[in-house]
């Protein structure tokens, strides 16, 4: 079995007078090990250190996370079960589980105990965050693992409620690998207002987002919810649930976790732009039509791209927060010569009464 090192294994190594030479060539690395080894590098004051021996340059990748597992092996047992659920690969998809949960605790995205974040690693199994705790300082003993009905079958913590809303996504679309749930601020309020963000304003959203839906109202943790959301699954990798926050998906947990950060920069830009007074500019059907092809080149669903330019950036429903100004105050009304000769006695008439008292 390969050793795993995380973080703490290579300061332990290093203080111990070894080099990173000493870390075996088949090892794995957790994302704090690597980190662990960036900051060897970078301390050794100029000094070249090499963890293995040097290769030829390597022709450049884009790195993928996504969890490949072998379709009709999923562990059977409670032994083989426990021996998967501590394995190295899943460790490693742990440590970055609990990575997200400090992201998404860092930048506001959720409070107290909220949000909730799933990675499939099976047919029949999902890693799963505990319920009642903060995201921000979730470590990995705490992940749960479910199988898609939601029954829990590792792990020491009582697993989420709402973690069956994560599963309807993944029982509707196959490539829905990882789901991040979180309550960011903008989102949220757009989720408050029961608002779909308009479309058809930046681009950079519509090649990674594509259309973000809006799922109505049904209570958090119940079959209802996880029905709505399921529902719009297929079509939509990021979901306001109404009066609730987002829910992001993707073929890992970094890839849901970028649409979640991508939905709520989205929806700040839209409500402060919203608010300068001169509305929301277009750049028309025919470059969302671009836009929507980028997409498809990278093997996201859009629904949209078998519709017609004309039916392309609709935002008729959108309707920004209402301007307030202040009314014209009226003009003084002027006294007709009567009613100023009227005043004039009145207003004798009671200095007068005045003196004789």
């Amino acid at each position: 079995m390969k050793k795993v090192f995380t973080g703490k294994d290579i300061e332990t190594l290093l203080a111990s007078g070894k080099s990173l030479c000493a870390i075996p060539d088949n090892a794995v690395l957790t994302p704090s090990a690597k980190d662990a080894i960036r900051e060897a590098k970078k301390s050794s004051g100029g000094r070249t250190v090499s963890t293995k021996p040097s290769k030829a340059i390597q022709e450049p990748i884009v790195p993928n996370y996504e969890f490949q597992w072998k379709a009709g092996a999923d562990p059977v047992g409670s032994d083989a079960l426990l021996a998967f659920f501590n394995s190295p690969e899943l460790r490693i998809i742990k440590e970055r589980m609990c990575d997200i949960g400090r992201r998404i605790w860092a930048k506001n995205y959720c409070d107290g105990n909220g949000g909730n974040i799933t990675v499939r690693v099976g047919d029949n199994l999902v890693l799963c965050t505990p319920t009642l705790i903060s995201k921000g300082f979730i470590e990995i003993e705490d992940i749960c693992l479910v199988d898609l009905d939601g029954n829990q079958v590792a792990g020491t913590r009582k697993r989420t409620s709402e973690v069956n809303t994560h599963l309807a996504i993944m029982k509707a679309t196959p490539d829905a690998k990882s789901c991040v749930h979180a309550h960011p601020i903008h989102a949220t309020a757009f989720a408050i207002a029961g608002v779909a963000p308009p479309t058809c304003l930046i681009p950079e959203p519509e090649v990674f987002l594509g259309e973000i839906a809006l799922a109505h109202y049904e209570t958090p943790g119940t079959p209802e919810n996880a029905k709505a959301v399921g529902a719009l699954a297929p079509n939509h990798q990021s979901i306001i649930m109404q009066n609730h926050g987002v829910i992001t998906w993707g073929k890992d947990v970094e890839d849901a976790y970028w649409k979640m950060e991508n939905t709520e920069a989205y929806c700040n830009t839209i409500y402060i732009a919203s608010q300068l007074g001169h509305g929301l500019n277009t750049y028309g059907g025919n470059k969302l039509k671009e836009l929507i092809a980028i997409r498809r080149s990278l093997g996201m669903p859009d629904k949209r791209e078998n519709l017609k330019e004309c039916e392309l950036c609709d935002n008729s429903e959108f309707r920004p927060g209402v301007v307030c100004t202040m009314p014209t105050p009226a003009a003084p009304k002027t006294a007709s010569g009567d009613d100023a000769e009227a005043l004039v006695q009145k207003v004798t008439d009671m200095i007068l009464q005045q003196l004789k008292g």
